[in-house]
């Protein structure tokens, strides 16, 4: 990938970040701060692969093997986004996956959401609107949304299991109100999870 093509590629979304800074929260410990100590965990994850780690990183080896030795130690922009997201994607993999086990099959977790509700619903008068929202999600769907994210889904395709999760909690009361109700949720301002 070129330094242009990967200044232009997209980011990923609010719903994505949100849930990768859900994960941050469960570590027991902190993840290596510095870039070199970033780079020896991550060359121990490529299983000690200078050309997988660059690779990974859109970097050569060359500068791979400097930041290694410490003659390299302020990353750019890029690569320290990159350092930083790769390191947190691997670190303490055991608690974030004890995390996800216990979301997915008991506690469920809360979702606190600013976005723009729509309803779809007969006989409904209630018209969409900007929402901040706090509700539990069910273990059920923390499962789905979860699967989803560990199989590359894009925030489009989290978008509706997300919707249809709130909307079960928070505005059916979990079938209990609103039979039909259907809330979709667009223009996202913010939205954070709780394991």
């Amino acid at each position: 990938m070129s330094d242009h093509e990967q200044q232009h590629a997209p980011r990923r979304g609010k719903v994505l970040e949100a849930l990768a800074r859900a994960e941050r929260k469960v570590f027991t410990r902190p993840a290596p701060k510095s870039a070199k100590t970033q780079m020896e965990f991550l060359y121990t994850r490529a299983k000690r692969s200078t050309k997988a780690l660059a690779e990974r990183l859109g970097v050569s080896t060359r500068t791979v093997q400097r930041y290694r030795a410490g003659k390299l130690t302020k990353p750019q922009k890029r690569l320290q986004a990159a350092l930083v997201e790769e390191t947190e994607s691997e670190w303490q993999p055991q608690v974030r996956a004890h995390a996800r086990q216990q979301a997915s099959t008991s506690s469920g977790m809360m979702v606190e959401v600013t976005a723009y509700f729509g309803f779809t619903c007969s006989g409904s008068s209630d018209d969409g609107r900007i929402r901040t929202i706090t509700t539990p999600i069910s273990p059920t769907y923390v499962k789905r949304i979860l699967e989803l994210q560990e199989a590359g889904a894009t925030e489009d395709d989290l978008h509706p299991v997300v919707a249809e999760a709130i909307t079960e909690s928070y505005f059916t009361e979990w079938g209990t109100r609103a039979d039909g109700l259907r809330a979709d949720f667009a223009h996202v301002q913010s939205i954070d999870f709780r394991f």
